[in-house]
């Protein structure tokens, strides 16, 4: 029998530094909160950025 397909959700990445929406991802339900330094355009550098749901 078959396993069913674990459906995706839709997660934005929000700047730690701005509170801006920057990036909006696909992930796999469950598992840890991302963080993941990724580009912030406001501040023109590299920040931290944490997951939040729609």
């Amino acid at each position: 029998m078959a396993k069913g397909k674990k459906k995706l959700e839709v997660v934005h990445l929000v700047c730690e530094e701005t509170g801006d929406q920057n990036y909006t991802i696909r992930k796999k339900s469950g598992g840890e909160k991302l963080k993941v330094k990724k580009y912030s355009p406001r501040l023109r550098k590299h920040t931290v950025h944490n997951e939040k749901k729609k």
